[in-house]
């Protein structure tokens, strides 16, 4: 008898991790941190500052969120967090809908706005400390974290000093140990390398790359080489519309051209006469005196162009500085993207 119960209850556990399996395999919704559906925000009845927006964010991934400004992003983050009510639309985060009254999924997330504010006469340790306190650590626990965040992002020197004689840079750094105090699961970060020097940025960016083992992170920016260096997947929101939402690869896949552009040292001239007789190459430009930019056609694979024109550089004793493919930026991608939506706005407005 027990025996027989046993299979039973092994077969039905089997069936419902199947079930269980086959749902994120067909739905996906069980593996999204955030999941937004027809998220739309109106103010005063007349501003949409969220359109529609249908937005889903892997769990374990860094998603660069993108926009100019006055696209919506700050609005949507602030309907991520549950501090302000949709007009329609709705977001769940982990699975949970996402409420003004959900304060429980809220101690899930760090959150970095832009420009945070702290009390002037707090120091470091006293403002991380306090934090700690909301989020109901330990004394433990809080004497651990303050020391490794602290030390994370470098302000170990600064940790008695007062927060009203912190640079911009500075502040960033404190909001952005603030935001991981209570370990969250999911990282949201707007401008998160904003007034940060050379030193800092690539610091905080290695320090994200590091936290992506163990998290999920949403980050918003303007830097677009940041973006670049540390997501893997990105969105681009547009007058409250989301207009692209894919990986990196995929978006500068989108604009792929084929050129590329080399920086070179010695007689450039020599060399451009040379490219004349390279059958696959379209066309060239000089840009200045030492950067040259070349096309071929389309269907030409650019590891053949490259080892060719290299040959040509080897021989005419030219020193190549660097070479890149105008596929490589993501601001080029980026900016393309807007403009190809903002024709079609142009188109629709104008239809009859």
């Amino acid at each position: 008898m027990r025996s027989h119960l046993f299979r039973i209850v092994f077969v039905l556990n089997i069936r419902c991790i199947y079930a269980y399996y086959q749902r994120v395999r067909i739905e996906g919704t069980l593996t999204q941190a955030i999941k937004t559906a027809n998220l739309t925000k109106i103010f005063n009845s007349k501003l949409i500052a969220v359109n529609n927006l249908n937005l889903e964010v892997e769990e374990g991934s860094i998603f660069g969120f993108l926009g100019p400004n006055g696209a919506g992003k700050t609005t949507t983050i602030r309907i991520l967090l549950g501090l302000l009510y949709p007009t329609a639309g709705e977001v769940t985060v982990f699975g949970e809908k996402m409420t003004p009254n959900s304060a429980g999924l809220r101690k899930r997330i760090g959150y970095l706005p832009t420009s945070p504010k702290f009390p002037p006469t707090m120091t470091p340790i006293t403002y991380l400390n306090y934090v700690g306190k909301l989020f109901g650590l330990t004394k433990a626990e809080r004497t651990s974290r303050l020391s490794s965040l602290t030390r994370a992002v470098d302000l170990l020197h600064s940790a008695s000093h007062e927060i009203k004689g912190f640079s911009t840079g500075m502040i960033t750094r404190l909001g952005l140990a603030a935001a991981l105090l209570n370990e969250p699961d999911l990282l949201i970060l707007d401008e998160p390398t904003l007034g940060l020097d050379p030193v800092g940025r690539k610091s905080t960016l290695d320090l994200l790359e590091n936290l992506n083992s163990k998290k999920t992170i949403l980050v918003s920016s303007h830097i677009l080489s940041d973006i670049e260096r540390i997501c893997t997947h990105i969105g681009i929101i547009n007058e409250g519309k989301l207009i692209y939402s894919g990986t990196i690869k995929e978006m500068k896949q989108h604009i792929k051209k084929s050129s590329i552009q080399l920086e070179l040292d010695g007689d450039v001239t020599a060399f451009c006469d040379r490219l004349r007789s390279v059958e696959d190459i379209v066309d060239f430009e000089r840009r200045g005196d030492f950067t040259v930019e070349l096309s071929f056609a389309p269907n030409v694979p650019i590891l053949r162009i490259v080892q060719n024109v290299l040959s040509i550089v080897s021989n005419e004793g030219l020193d190549l500085i660097s070479i890149n493919s105008s596929s490589d930026s993501i601001e080029d991608a980026f900016l393309t993207l807007l403009e190809e939506e903002e024709s079609r706005g142009f188109l629709r407005a104008v239809e009859p």
